[in-house]
């Protein structure tokens, strides 16, 4: 990557200077970035003021020495001084031509890399209870595990995509009474309003489809078997359900792993037996608790209630445990708001395993708020209450649900315009993406039709204008802004830089002449970089889960 062999060439002229041993292992220790305002140059670098309290130095004087260094080293071509010890340093344009041949080998894979070769990292999201349909909010959540896995993946990772199942306890308990009472109903027996905890229509899908199965085949069991018999076939109909809902919405898991899985190994039972061995366990009230307040957690925690009956936090725990003996280095979790607080808990569980906590990273996703006519409207014609995503996906179409769904931070509400989603012109965001892409196939293939075609020989050197160093300083930078969205577990920078790259490429395309006859070596050399583009959009809207159509 050409912001890799930056950092090499600032860490050599560091060693140059003579400031000898400092905190740094290497050059990747070294932080660049791209300058908000482009006049200050292609990265920038604020290691004079990290180092001035190791060396002992002015931040001024240690950039000043490392300016000097640099200029025309390697692939900088000048480097100045701002402010109290900021480098600005702008690349040779000879270096950002290289780049084009090796973005046209690489096809629609131009950006993957193998910054995260050999690690084991295991992706767990949605997850939610089998109970029902998919919400709008797991969407969300889909779209987002699904889009860091794939980047994890292009940053050469081994990443399994995991959805964990809660197929045991009080809410399978309530939705096969909550079953049972319409299958009632149906029949024309007497039901209890009572038992129905679960109020969506699907309840009533569920019951009508187990009726034509089993007839009244079911009013013949006693009421404890007939509720194993309808919570057994209901958790297979919704797992069925949701999983046919995540991959019409271009998401496919590795592995589903149940809930009752952990008790039928003993896995629960065992793990509580391990953390009562290590000493972290104690009996109040004839319940068993998790001395969590001696880890991060601000209070302790139940895990066996007086009663006998395991907790939801330790099977958690036994999952989570379960996670580590499989191999994953690192385990990352995706989970709703309304989880937040579970966050300390769980990493104190890991603490107490003798595990390393920092290796489960625990990330919360926002909320979803849907607009139409600048108001905020419900979708929902079946659950009542939530959008399924299967209704989403019906009303705007999963390229664009998944584009709203990454374009903002993680950590940020999201209001979901579904006028704009609809909109099929260059207003939304996502087709002015995807026009960008479909606009360079066809000027690649009008150019054909004329007897030209991209070309990666010496006349790259005649792209000189600066929309055209703008364009193959994003082409050049793509490697480097995936290795970043993995590391900071930001998809949205992904949209981010590929909408500033379409921005940038709409201008070049409407500022200079690309087809030109009279101008072949010229031609050539720019649909090269057209071609260059053309694989960043289509390799980044396919770590996304989007399509990047070829003619629109």
């Amino acid at each position: 990557m050409l912001a890799d062999r930056v950092r090499e060439t600032v860490f050599k002229a560091l060693m140059d200077c003579g400031f000898g041993e400092t905190q740094l292992r290497g050059a990747k220790d070294i932080q660049i970035e791209t300058p908000k305002q482009r006049d200050h140059g292609d990265y920038s670098t604020n290691l004079a003021m990290l180092l001035a309290k190791p060396l002992k130095k002015k931040p001024r004087d240690i950039a000043e020495a490392l300016a000097a260094r640099l200029q025309g080293a390697g692939p900088v071509e000048s480097a100045e001084v701002a402010g109290p010890g900021f480098i600005n340093i702008k690349v040779k344009a000879d270096t950002f031509r290289e780049v084009l041949p090796e973005a046209d080998g690489a096809g629609g894979r131009w950006g993957w890399n193998d910054s995260l070769k050999g690690s084991r990292i295991q992706v767990e999201f949605v997850s939610a209870n089998p109970t029902g349909p998919l919400s709008v909010g797991h969407g969300r959540l889909a779209a987002f595990g699904d889009a860091l896995a794939s980047i994890l993946a292009a940053c050469g990772a081994d990443v399994t995509r995991e959805y964990y199942v809660n197929d045991v306890g009080n809410q399978i308990a309530n939705l096969a009474k909550s079953v049972e009472q319409r299958y009632l109903e149906m029949l024309g027996e007497r039901s209890n309003p009572e038992d129905i905890g679960y109020q969506g229509e699907y309840i009533k899908e569920y019951a009508a489809e187990l009726l034509e199965k089993r007839g009244d085949s079911l009013l013949r069991e006693d009421v404890e078997e007939r509720r194993k018999i309808i919570a057994g076939y209901t958790i297979e109909r919704v797992l069925r359900e949701q999983a046919e809902s995540l991959e019409k919405y271009g998401v496919k898991f590795d592995r589903w792993f149940r809930e009752s899985e952990l008790y039928a190994a003993g896995m629960v039972d065992d793990t509580l037996k391990l953390l009562q061995e290590k000493g972290h366990i104690f009996e109040q009230e004839g319940a068993l608790w998790f001395k969590s307040t001696a880890f991060e957690d601000t209070q302790d925690r139940v895990l066996k209630k007086s009663e006998g009956m395991p907790t939801y936090f330790l099977s958690d725990i036994a999952y989570h445990r379960n996670k580590f003996d499989r191999g994953f280095g690192t385990v990352i979790d995706i989970w709703g708001a309304d989880h937040h607080g579970y966050i300390p808990r769980m990493k104190s569980s890991m603490s107490a395993l003798g595990l390393d906590a920092a290796n489960l990273e625990i990330l919360i996703v926002q909320l979803v708020r849907f607009k139409q006519s600048g108001v905020m409207v419900r979708m929902s014609k079946r659950l009542g209450n939530m959008v399924s995503l299967s209704e989403l996906a019906e009303e705007v179409g999963t390229d664009v649900s998944r584009f709203f769904f990454l374009m903002r931070t993680k950590d940020t509400h999201l209001d979901f315009d579904i006028d704009l989603a609809k909109d099929k012109s260059e207003a939304n965001p996502m087709y002015y993406l995807q026009y960008a892409h479909a606009r360079i196939c066809s000027l690649l293939r009008k150019a054909a039709d004329q007897g030209l075609k991209p070309a990666f020989g010496a006349n790259l050197a005649l792209l000189e204008e600066p929309r055209e160093t703008t364009l193959m300083k994003r082409v050049a930078d793509f490697p480097w802004e995936m290795t970043s969205a993995g590391a900071a577990r930001e998809p949205h920078r992904i949209i981010n830089f590929m909408t500033e790259l379409a921005g940038d490429f709409h201008t070049f395309y409407h500022d200079l002449r690309v087809v030109d006859r009279e101008k072949p070596e010229l031609s050539s050399a720019r649909l090269a970089l057209c071609a260059a583009v053309r694989n960043v959009l289509a390799g980044g809207l396919s770590v996304m889960g989007i399509s990047a159509p070829d003619t629109m």
